[in-house]
């Protein structure tokens, strides 16, 4: 964030947003000025939402088009087809998780730069709040000291010198000092109306910044949480994961383009303020603060005079002529009047403490302080706020062309799902190897076992009518192991029982392998036929 500078400049992207233009409803031309309370203007900001709103409305056809084609577009059987599109939907649902963090992490930055900036914001109007009830306090503190306390000292020094009249015309001049720094105390301006507005600015601004920033924080977490549960459904293949992913997807696809409108209209109304900061506040404070006061706190050049300079040094002048009347009566009346030395010396304090009152309110009416908080607010909202601003603009459009991916992933990725669960149906119901079966017995008890160790096919008869050969004898020529081991894997198994008798697929095989196996399973059930007559 840059320091705080002699003159304020407005950064190149408030210029930028400030040449936006500003359009009513109607279309008609609209003045840029900041007016927050004029309603053709409210009409310009409220227009931009608007535009943002077309924009959402256009993305909407656009996915409701796609998934209608997508729906109704034809089932490729092709094989490298399939793991085309299966290879292209898992790229795109990539890319798109890719985009959604990427833009979490813009939108995080941008968060955290726009709170920055409103909070500097906030903390300068507390510390101008602290200047101007400081000020209140010395001048409400002086004013009584003169006119209450004063009074009272003076009064009672009045019955003790009645009968010196040199005496009592010291204490009348010394009343009218008094009278002086008090009109001159009425040209101080009193800042509590601006004080209690600047307060309930703050409150305001910090109340929706807080809401505002918590917003924006769940969105974040909704966005991740759409991605972790589209990363999960493409993972397990649940096409429960996929259809929770696609509504959570269009009801962030709804809220990145409501955040992006609110960001536009904010963006660009601060900037309007921004453009011209100065003549904004000289509009406001008309009528509160003298223009003269103003000026003097927002511009604080050295050429131009403080408008307090003279009732300073009026105060300052009258103040050290008190102070040595009082003194030359504790000097010469004292002697005489001893009881008068108890309110000379009252006096004496009261007219040191407002001396350091006096050092107080000129440090306090100096307009390097104020100048320097009012530089520090419009650093705050015009540099860091409305950069924040701008990324959390960055974050809702990439946050937008995330999720309109992935809805437009959504039912391909649907399609794949089914046609994977199509070509597993084609499969028997009672092959282990079928992972539909082993899902399904996963779900049911495993059945009892079978009396035999080996099974035959429907053609050779029912198991209770056939025996098996003898483990210890095989009738199979040593070339038919050879040849099953050919088929399935390259290594012979000598075994009691050929593979191939027993009508058993292998652990693992391709269609084509299956294929080879019945046709060489059928000549062997003929052989063992011939054996083994039902």
């Amino acid at each position: 964030m840059p320091a705080a500078r002699v003159e304020y400049i407005a950064p190149w992207w408030v210029v930028w947003l400030h040449s936006v233009p500003h359009l009513g409803l109607r279309l008609q031309p609209v003045d840029s000025t900041f007016r927050p309370r004029d309603e053709s203007y409210q009409e310009s900001l409220l227009f931009l939402g608007l535009v943002v709103t077309v924009c959402l409305g256009l993305n909407l056809i656009f996915l409701a088009a796609y998934l209608v084609c997508a729906c109704c577009c034809g089932r490729d059987g092709a094989v490298q087809t399939k793991r085309r599109h299966s290879c292209c939907v898992t790229w795109t649902a990539v890319l798109a998780g890719l985009i959604c963090c990427a833009a979490v992490g813009v939108g995080f930055y941008g968060n955290s730069e726009t709170n920055d900036g409103v909070y500097q914001l906030m903390y300068s109007l507390d510390n101008a709040n602290h200047t101007f009830s400081g000020i209140d306090v010395l001048v409400s503190g002086t004013t009584q000291k003169m006119k209450v306390d004063l009074e009272q000292h003076l009064a009672r020094l009045s019955e003790i010198f009645a009968a010196r009249g040199d005496y009592l015309q010291t204490l009348k001049f010394v009343q009218q000092m008094a009278g002086n720094i008090l009109s001159q105390m009425l040209g101080v301006p009193t800042w509590r109306e601006v004080t209690s507005e600047l307060t309930q600015l703050a409150d305001q601004t910090g109340y929706a910044e807080y809401y505002r920033w918590l917003s924006y924080l769940l969105l974040f977490v909704l966005d991740l949480a759409i991605c972790l549960l589209a990363c999960l459904g493409l993972a397990k293949r649940s096409r429960c994961l996929l259809a929770s992913m696609l509504c959570c997807g269009l009801l962030a696809l709804l809220l990145s383009w409501a955040s992006l409108a609110a960001d536009a209209a904010a963006a660009v109304g601060t900037s309007d303020f921004c453009a011209a900061p100065d003549t904004f506040i000289l509009n406001v404070t008309e009528g509160q603060v003298r223009t003269e006061v103003t000026r003097y706190y927002l511009y604080c050049s050295q050429s131009v005079s403080s408008p307090f300079q003279q009732a300073l040094t009026v105060f300052q002048r009258s103040l050290t002529t008190m102070q040595l009347q009082v003194a030359g009566l504790l000097q010469f009346a004292v002697p005489l009047y001893p009881t008068a030395e108890k309110d000379l010396l009252e006096i004496q304090l009261l007219l040191n403490s407002s001396e350091s009152s006096l050092h107080q309110l000129t440090a306090m009416l100096d307009c390097r302080g104020l100048h320097k908080d009012y530089l520090d607010a419009l650093a705050g909202i015009c540099y860091d706020g409305i950069e924040g601003l701008l990324y959390l603009g960055l974050f809702s459009l990439l946050a937008a062309l995330a999720f309109s991916t992935m809805v437009c992933v959504g039912p391909r990725a649907w399609k794949h799902f089914a046609t994977r669960d199509r070509d597993y149906d084609d499969i028997d119901d009672d092959d282990p190897f079928n992972p539909q079966a082993r899902r399904i017995a996963a779900h049911n008890p495993p059945r009892g076992q079978l009396r035999s160790f080996c099974s035959y096919s429907s053609g050779l008869g029912s198991q209770t009518s056939l025996q098996p050969p003898a483990q210890t004898i095989s009738n199979a020529p040593v070339s038919e192991y050879m040849n099953q081991a050919v088929l399935f894997g390259g290594n012979p198994r000598y075994e009691n029982v050929p593979l191939i008798g027993r009508g058993s697929p292998p652990p693992t095989y391709s269609p084509s392998m299956r294929a080879t196996y019945l046709s060489v399973a059928d000549e062997h059930l003929r052989h063992y036929g011939t054996e083994f007559p039902a």
